[in-house]
């Protein structure tokens, strides 16, 4: 596959800085996990299968740490699966034991939630719960990884039933931790949904960069430009280069402007603007960088670029 120039061996953030996005219905949703904790027997954190070691809020470590924990990798059909055995050990280095990939359009994966949670209750002290019949889990991770649609996919598997939790495509849907959702009648299980939160100190610009990619920072916040110019770095950096056959390029491009313009051309996404010359205004027709960008990003989003890792 031919390059066009030489592609670049590192990414300049320059001054940028990515927003932390810690609004008013995030420190309220911390709240009220803490106030639900005392009623709860596990917490199951959901995370982006494509950034296992990215983002991840220490505070449910730090200050959910107390009760048995279950980390959920969702979205592992977007993700690379050979890295699996990296992952895993780079995070029980971290003092993560349990840990399951999911895709929550497969039931196979789905399976494997209740029983380890179960047995993972039976292993704890459930200190004064120890008379209660059924058993409660907390559902916490950052915006946007799929919590709600975990919880309707364990509901449908297990009790045959719709939906109880509202599912969108941008962070930000689930504001306050919901009443108990029955998950399971034997044994009988419930979940609580809650808010998405961020950890209010993103540790580094390129870890908020990778979260923005995944959908849990709203794209405004960080920019479409600078978030399409580093995926198509990554793209390269990791040789996937699916996004050259997809956008009809001659090979892999060094250049978000050049890419851009590219994908405008084909995708038709152009935009008229008024030129000054020395006759009068001109109407031109330009691409719209903008337009081509959100396409660029969302089709990473969709998985039309690859399962690519972002970590």
């Amino acid at each position: 596959m031919r390059l066009f120039r030489v592609l670049r061996q590192g990414f300049d953030f320059g001054a940028r800085e990515v927003a932390h996005w810690f609004p008013g219905h995030m420190a309220r949703g911390v709240k009220q996990m803490k106030a639900k904790l005392h009623n709860v027997d596990c917490i199951m954190e959901v995370h982006d299968a494509r950034i296992p070691l990215s983002g991840r809020n220490p505070f449910f470590q730090e200050s959910l740490g107390i009760k048995p924990h279950l980390l959920i990798l969702n979205k592992m059909d977007l993700g690379d699966l050979s890295q699996q055995k990296r992952i895993y050990k780079h995070l029980k280095e971290k003092g993560v034991e349990n840990i399951i990939y999911t895709d929550c359009t497969k039931d196979e994966n789905i399976r494997q939630i209740l029983p380890k949670i179960t047995e993972l209750i039976g292993s704890s002290q459930r200190f004064q719960r120890a008379e209660i019949p059924e058993c409660s889990i907390l559902v916490v991770g950052v915006p946007n990884v799929g919590k709600s649609s975990l919880i309707n996919s364990l509901r449908r598997l297990h009790l045959k039933k719709g939906k109880a939790s509202r599912v969108g495509a941008e962070p930000g849907i689930t504001r306050a931790v919901l009443s108990r959702i029955q998950v399971s009648e034997n044994p009988l299980l419930y979940l609580l949904d809650s808010p998405g939160v961020l950890s209010p100190h993103i540790e580094t610009v390129e870890a908020g960069m990778k979260l923005a990619l995944c959908g849990t920072i709203l794209d405004h916040l960080v920019g479409e430009d600078i978030m399409a110019d580093y995926l198509l770095y990554t793209l390269n950096q990791k040789e996937q280069y699916r996004y050259v056959e997809k956008y009809g390029l001659d090979g892999p491009c060094p250049d978000i402007e050049s890419l851009l313009k590219k994908i405008a051309l084909k995708l038709g996404k152009t935009q008229k603007v008024k030129a000054l010359t020395g006759v009068g205004d001109v109407n031109i027709t330009v691409p719209n960088y903008s337009a081509a960008a959100y396409d660029f990003i969302r089709a990473y989003r969709r998985g039309e670029l690859g399962q690519m890792t972002l970590d």
